[in-house]
């Protein structure tokens, strides 16, 4: 019996390992620029990733093969700015723009519709989606992300330094400066896996640092999209708290699945945008800030659940 288990683990295995690179890429059109986008086949509303801030679509590179292996489409992609996707000082970063560049992967590769799958700061942009297009919407998955206010929202030392338009030249400054910049970026990590066991905090520093490290490192370089999309951060939140009201009356579930171990976006924060939503399920996991990261497979199943 044993060695029947033992094979059935090893066969699923691999079948991951395999759907890692089983995607098909595309360039899409945005307007200002082209989007990288990786395609993996299946069936039912494709789940769309959306990434947040410094990071990039390999955010979601360890969940994608575990919803790929239960049969369902999943579509990631970079943000204008970030990983692989067009970057120009010339272009208008704004949250806008990354609504403008999920309508457009929408559209290009004809989805009738879809189901957001949001981490951090790509909340505002699966929920606006769905509040904008909700007959394209099938339901919203949202992974340790802000939308509007909260009580107990607290943004990262990180985010929030380059948030605060009073310290615009002081940012500026740290951008063109690699120490300093690497400076705070170390910070950061290391109040992000303050408390992670030490298997996740691990792994965050093999597998998440580098994509980080990589989206600064890269020429061009991420940084001007990072400037641009934290500056306007506390914007977003303002304007986000306006459509509450519209927000409470959208009839399509919500899924929310949060690692209780991040200490910004924390536990209050799902439990307040669940409360701001006709239909929610809440799932908490022993994670960090990055879920699909630190246990990919136990997100994965408590994404199929609300199928």
């Amino acid at each position: 019996m044993s060695d029947r288990k033992n094979a059935a683990k090893g066969s699923v295995a691999q079948d991951l390992e395999r759907a890692k690179s089983n995607f098909v890429e595309h360039k899409v059109n945005q307007g200002q620029g082209f989007l990288y986008v990786r395609d993996y086949p299946g069936a039912g509303p494709a789940f769309v990733g959306l990434h947040g801030f410094p990071d990039n679509l390999h955010i979601f590179d360890e969940l994608a093969p575990h919803l790929e292996h239960a049969g369902r489409r999943v579509i990631t992609f970079d943000f204008l700015g970030f990983g692989a996707s067009d970057k120009s000082p010339k272009f208008e970063y704004s949250f806008e723009q990354q609504l403008a560049d999920l309508e457009a992967v929408v559209d290009t590769l004809k989805l009738d519709q879809i189901v957001p799958l949001a981490h951090d700061a790509g909340g505002p942009t699966a929920v606006n989606y769905a509040l904008n297009h909700p007959e394209r919407t099938a339901r919203v998955c949202l992974l340790n992300c802000f939308y509007g206010s909260a009580p107990t929202l607290k943004l990262p030392e990180f985010i929030e330094l380059f948030a605060t338009a009073s310290l615009a030249a002081l940012t500026r400054e740290i951008l063109s400066a690699p120490q300093q910049f690497a400076w705070i970026l170390e910070f950061q990590r290391e109040r992000f896996q303050a408390a992670l066991p030490e298997s996740q905090a691990r792994h965050y520093q093999d597998f998440l640092g580098p994509i980080i490290d990589q989206n600064f490192r890269q020429k061009p370089s991420a940084g001007p999209a990072y400037a641009r999309m934290t500056s306007l951060a506390f914007e977003e939140v303002r304007k986000n708290d306006e459509r509450v009201a519209e927000l409470s009356r959208l009839k399509i579930p919500f899924q929310l699945i949060w690692g209780v171990l991040d200490p910004y976006l924390n536990k209050g924060v799902a439990e307040d945008l669940a409360s701001k939503v006709q239909q929610s399920t809440v799932v908490f996991l022993s994670s960090g800030h990055w879920p699909q990261i630190d246990q990919p497979e136990d997100v994965a199943r408590a994404m199929l659940s609300g199928d």
